[in-house]
């Protein structure tokens, strides 16, 4: 493709809005209704970073504006999210929550350069089992991390959750615990009757707005917000040290590739949710890349898109970015208009919040699928969610996929088989000394000593027949055994035929050698009944002593 179309490809044009006429009413309901569900999250999984509530209000706002812009998918909201809270979390503690615009930008920048080298459709090659596993283990952060605010106490020391979960206990005041404990309560109580009553009713929202009123009221002893801006600040570049940025390279590759995945994974669930046309992945890190850029700027977050908001955008009749834009919108009223109301929020009544988005993250009967679908599939899922628990996301795809490669090359080189047949047609005096060998399947890396092993085994016979023409795949490790096979028999005296190499493979068989290991070139056949004769004459022969 021409570099300039290319470009051009990935950046905003009329035809993002071209069923707007009909579908605007949907888009601004849907707008209101995202942005209503959104600002709860926003301000909870801002606390929950450690960078502050105005750090995900900002996300919101700007991230979502930009994605929605530039992002490749019609339907898709974006925003901060709790796969990103948890990256987060452990390098605001160790340097600080000034750094976080800063990994903001630089991971955008990544995201960016990733969707101007067309490398949106990696995440196809992410197995499901990884997926759910990676799923389920960010659930259970997000709910450990809850647990110190829930029970009003201090977070522990520690990076982990897990740990530092338990270190928070130590911190409990007795005036506060059940207070808090209660407004967790009461949260996930109007979260989970809320859609009972009406299925459009934003129970986190109403929550919230119970639990604060109750709070203000009595002058119940718990933490709140605090104070927030009345508008956007003004955009600029955050603190530049060269000795930080070198140590922030590590944690921005982590976020850039936790962006980019999850926001790919999000804008393919979406597409799958309604038909509003194919998401376009290399433009929807070109827009995730940016979003995250320019909430960086205006002192935000890394962002991505969320599959929640999303979901509840297109249940709502959102069918354009006109839907996303709005909810940025609405959330730019509310910080405009209410940012004295929400400064009064209990910081227990969001950690009720996100513990019960953190259940409804982890859906049983995909669990209970993964885990009964292979032993395999089974292994793969938990490990990635104990790795994602224990140590670093990122790392737990990494190991997801490698253990699912893992399995799927043991499958694949399974697959592969020698199997010796016997002559076609009626026997001839001098048959048992030419041995047919077929090969099908796979025949690679992880299949090819098993083949060796198996044709090496062989006595008693003159000639012997390879058949590949039912062999499926092969790589440079399996011709290279084949070559080294034909000049083992070939030194014990035996003479090798080969039969039906496949066009595909002919290339790799000549590099490697597969073809000059033969004794003659004669000894290449492309039909086996000419192999067969071939092979008769040269047990003629030895019968006489001539061959």
């Amino acid at each position: 493709m021409n570099p300039a179309k290319y470009l051009a490809s990935l950046l905003p044009t009329w035809r993002d809005y071209r069923s707007l006429k009909r579908t605007w009413r949907g888009d601004l309901l849907a707008g209101v209704t995202v942005g209503i569900v959104a600002l709860p999250l926003a301000l909870a999984f801002g606390v929950s970073s450690g960078a502050g509530a105005e750090a995900g209000l900002v996300t919101a706002i700007v991230a979502g504006l930009v994605a929605a812009v530039f992002g490749g998918s019609n339907i898709q909201v974006s925003g901060p999210t709790g796969a990103m809270v948890v990256v987060l979390g452990p390098f605001v503690v160790t340097h600080g929550p000034g750094v976080v615009a800063l990994v903001s930008v630089m991971a955008g920048v990544v995201v960016l350069i990733g969707g101007v080298l067309k490398l949106g459709r990696v995440v196809s090659f992410i197995p499901w089992p990884v997926i759910e596993g990676f799923t389920l283990g960010i659930a259970v952060i997000i709910f450990l991390q809850q647990v110190p605010a829930a029970i009003g106490a201090k977070a522990g020391a520690s990076t982990n959750a897990l740990v530092a979960a338990v270190e928070s206990f130590a911190t409990v005041s007795p005036a506060t615990l059940w207070w808090a404990l209660g407004s967790v309560v009461v949260v996930a109580a109007i979260m989970v009757v809320a859609p009972r009553i009406h299925r459009q009713l934003p129970g986190s929202l109403i929550a919230i707005a119970v639990v604060t009123v109750v709070a203000t009221l009595a002058s119940l002893p718990l933490a709140r917000i605090g104070a927030l801006p009345s508008s956007l600040p003004a955009p600029g570049l955050p603190a530049f040290d060269p000795a930080v940025v070198g140590s922030l390279v590590g944690p921005a590759l982590t976020v850039a590739a936790l962006a980019a995945i999850e926001s790919l994974l999000s804008a393919r669930v979406g597409a799958s949710l309604v038909d509003t046309g194919a998401y376009d992945p290399d433009r929807e890190l070109v827009g995730q890349g940016l979003a995250s850029l320019a909430s960086g700027l205006f002192g935000g977050m890394p962002a991505t898109g969320a599959i929640a908001r999303t979901a509840v955008n297109v249940r709502s009749g959102g069918r354009t970015r006109v839907a996303a834009i709005t909810h940025s919108l609405v959330l730019l009223a509310v910080v405009s208009l209410a940012a004295t109301v929400v400064s009064g929020i209990p910081l227990a009544a969001l950690s009720g919040v996100l513990m019960v988005t953190a259940v409804r993250m982890v859906s049983i009967p995909t669990v209970r699928a993964v885990v009964r679908s292979t032993r395999s599939d089974a292994i793969v899922f938990l490990i990635t969610a104990i790795v994602t628990v224990s140590f670093d996301l990122i790392i737990a795809v990494g190991i997801g996929i490698a253990v699912a490669a893992f399995f799927a090359l043991r499958a694949l080189a399974r697959s592969g088989g020698v199997h010796r047949e016997e002559l076609p047609g009626a026997a001839q005096p001098g048959d048992e000394r030419i041995a047919l060998f077929r090969l099908d399947g796979a025949l690679f890396f992880g299949a090819a000593d098993r083949m060796l092993d198996r044709v090496n085994e062989i006595s008693n016979v003159t000639v012997v027949i390879i058949r590949m023409s039912q062999l499926q795949v092969l790589d440079a490790t399996g011709a290279r055994v084949i070559t080294e096979m034909i000049h083992a028999l070939e030194r014990r005296g035996i003479t090798v035929l080969v039969k039906g190499i496949q066009p595909e493979h002919l290339e790799l068989a000549t590099r490697v050698g597969v073809i000059a290991s033969l004794r003659d070139e004669r000894h290449l056949f492309t039909e086996l009944e000419p192999a067969i004769e071939h092979a008769r004459s040269h047990v003629s022969r030895a019968g006489l002593g001539s061959l």
